[in-house]
């Protein structure tokens, strides 16, 4: 299961465009964030942990490509970032990384957490145990969403949030 949602950028990312995505030469229209639920808390870094983040971050490459590759077939340069390196997966790695957890606060609200070097998300439902992904397109978010419901059957279940 996850839940999605679409926004419009932020100033950040609007102003930062250039350092985040150097090759881009569209306007970044939409975000994509993607929660899905961890079967712990996230914030420590143990073995279990990581096992974890790499499956859920395996499930966000695949749903994310998927939704990438319509969009591009369609004209809009679209692109995950990498959860754990905070790069853009298919486009130039700029000079900054994306930290996905500010976007999540930013766009919805939700707390952040610390622990030494991790940061998190605190759900509103699941707590700290979520994990982020972000994607970024040239598309409009009515396009994104329109992708996104011809991709859902990558994932078990979709819950859209309103946004």
């Amino acid at each position: 299961m996850i839940e999605y949602s679409i926004h419009t950028p932020s100033d950040y990312i609007c102003s930062h465009r250039e350092k985040l995505l150097p090759d881009w030469s569209l306007p970044v229209r939409s975000i994509l964030v993607v929660l899905q639920p961890a079967g712990m808390e996230l914030v420590q870094q143990t073995p279990e942990t990581e096992d974890q983040k790499q499956q859920l971050r395996q499930k966000f490459l695949e749903f994310g490509l998927a939704i990438v590759e319509k969009l591009r077939n369609l004209g809009h340069q679209a692109d995950l970032f990498d959860p754990r390196t905070g790069l853009p997966v298919l486009s130039q790695a700029g000079s900054l990384r994306l930290d996905d957890v500010a976007v999540v606060r930013s766009t919805l609200g939700y707390p952040a957490t610390r622990l030494g070097d991790c940061s998190g998300i605190v759900h509103p439902t699941w707590g700290r145990a979520v994990y982020p992904s972000i994607l970024i397109a040239s598309a409009d978010s009515g396009l994104v969403k329109s992708v996104i419901s011809t991709v859902e059957g990558l994932l078990e279940t979709h819950h859209s949030l309103s946004g």
